[in-house]
């Protein structure tokens, strides 16, 4: 079967969908996206998915074009028309068409698009320390997914340029902020730790209800905390990943046992 996208409200096979050239998510990079896990067909966590776009949204002075309930149809809609029960979910939303320039139309025709796919099983990852590239901790992007992932784009390449899999990132004050897909646990002295939303990681989702059932603390980490720590892990809504080397100091393949908070 063809791949189908959700497309401004129709279900279109992937080659048929069209955007604008002028849309501002492309040109501009003006919108946020969401990744979502799905299982027994069904979206996961899908208001905590719309509550965290709709702050987004709220920052980018972007209005939604729909609501959590309409939100968790056009996804299902989406999943049943791909066939796929086991998996992920793509929501792309983006100001939509614009003029040259930075301001937006006075109307703004939003571009909200959801793509399907499979996941692969997770695996254990080879990190490194990103050094040319740091999150900015003092910005209120950092804690929203906008369509500009340059940073952690970059952070990514120079993980892959030094043999490894996955970089974690630093804040501009060199304090541990994230990895370039996600959230990162630090077990120490028998204590999983997670950085604070203020040192610049991101609000996830999985990191929410790990703190929500206290297998996880948030606290401030430095590079020496994470050079000694005992185990790691890298987090997001589709996997929880053991971290098996750091640099070049290889680490114990641990994982955190979430006791059905997982997803």
């Amino acid at each position: 079967m063809a791949e189908l996208v959700w497309l401004n409200g129709a279900l279109l096979p992937a080659a048929q969908a069209a955007i604008p050239v002028t849309d501002r998510g492309f040109t501009l990079g003006d919108g946020l996206f969401e990744t979502l896990l799905l299982r027994g067909g069904a979206a996961l966590d899908v208001p905590a998915h719309f509550a965290r776009l709709a702050a987004g949204a709220e920052l980018l002075r972007l209005g939604l074009p729909f609501d959590a309930t309409e939100m968790a149809t056009m996804l299902a809609r989406t999943a049943t028309a791909n066939g796929l029960a086991e998996g992920g979910l793509r929501l792309t939303l983006s100001r939509g068409p614009g003029p040259r320039g930075l301001l937006p139309p006075e109307l703004p025709a939003p571009t909200v698009l959801i793509t399907a796919f499979p996941v692969a099983e997770p695996r254990p990852v080879r990190t490194i320390i990103a050094r040319h590239v740091a999150r900015d901790e003092t910005s209120p992007l950092s804690r929203v997914k906008t369509l500009n992932y340059l940073p952690n784009i970059l952070a990514r390449l120079e993980a892959q340029e030094r043999g490894a899999d996955e970089a974690i990132m630093l804040n501009r004050a060199g304090m541990v902020a994230g990895a370039s897909i996600g959230n990162v646990l630090v077990r120490v002295g028998g204590l999983w730790l997670t950085p604070p939303i203020a040192d610049g990681a991101l609000p996830g989702i999985r990191r929410a209800k790990l703190l929500a059932a206290g297998l996880v603390r948030e606290a401030p980490i430095d590079q020496d905390t994470l050079q000694k720590a005992s185990a790691l892990c890298i987090s997001n809504v589709l996997a929880l990943r053991p971290v098996i080397a750091l640099e070049d100091a290889a680490l114990p393949a641990v994982g955190l046992d979430e006791a059905g908070v997982s997803g």
